[in-house]
C-alpha cells in the first residue's frame, strides 16, 4: 500500500516539472489581482511606478510623485507599497520614504489616507491609492493629521506653512527638525 502512494507522489512530482524545470510558482489571488491592477494603471503625469526588486516581486514597489500644483510643486516624493497576500481584502501598506513636512504624513513616513484604513474596500485598487496620494499634495488636510504641528500651522497661518514647506523641501530646518532636499 505504501508503495502505491509513493508511486502516485512520484507521478505528481514528475507532472509538476516540465522538461526538467520546476513548475511556475502558483500565484495567490492577491498577486493575480495586483497583476491586473498594475496592467490597468492609468497614472497621472506626476507619478511613476518602479519595481526595485525586479518585475518578479510585484507585491513590493515604489511610486514617485512630483506634484505640479499646490504647496509641494517641484518636490519629489517616494512611497513604498507592500501589498499583503490577502489583497484586495486588505489594503497595501504605504509609507513615504522621503521625509516631508506635511500634515498627513508623519516624520516616520506613515501616511494618513482614509482609503488605506477604515474606508478601504476590495473594489478599490492601486490606481485609487495613487490618486489619493496625489490629492494629499494638492490639498493637504489639516482636519485628520498625523503631523499635528504642521496641521496647526496650515490651519492658523497658511503663508507660514508655505514657507515651512519650501524650507523643508530645500533641505532646511523647520523648528528642530532637519529635512533632506527633495527638489
Amino acid at each position: 500500500m505504501i508503495n502505491l502512494f509513493k508511486i502516485k507522489g512520484q507521478k505528481k512530482d514528475d507532472a509538476a516539472t516540465t522538461n526538467g524545470k520546476p513548475a511556475a510558482k502558483k500565484q495567490s489571488p492577491g498577486e493575480l489581482r495586483l497583476h491586473k491592477d498594475i496592467a490597468e494603471l492609468n497614472l497621472p503625469k506626476t507619478t511613476k511606478i518602479s519595481f526595485p526588486n525586479g518585475k518578479d516581486d510585484l507585491m513590493n514597489f515604489e511610486a514617485t510623485i512630483k506634484p505640479d500644483e499646490g504647496y509641494y510643486v517641484g518636490g519629489k516624493f517616494v512611497f513604498t507599497f507592500q501589498v499583503p497576500p490577502a489583497y484586495p481584502h486588505e489594503p497595501p501598506k504605504v509609507k513615504c520614504k522621503t521625509k516631508v513636512y506635511h500634515p498627513n504624513i508623519d516624520l516616520e513616513g506613515n501616511v494618513c489616507l482614509n482609503i488605506l484604513r477604515e474606508d478601504w474596500k476590495p473594489v478599490l485598487n492601486i490606481n485609487t491609492i495613487v490618486y489619493g496620494l496625489n490629492l494629499l499634495f494638492s490639498q493637504p488636510n489639516d482636519e485628520d493629521p498625523l503631523n499635528h504641528e504642521a496641521a496647526a500651522v496650515l490651519r492658523d497661518d497658511p503663508k507660514k506653512f508655505e514657507k515651512n514647506v519650501h524650507r523643508a523641501m530645500a533641505g532646511g530646518y523647520v523648528g528642530e527638525t532637519h529635512f533632506p532636499r527633495c527638489l
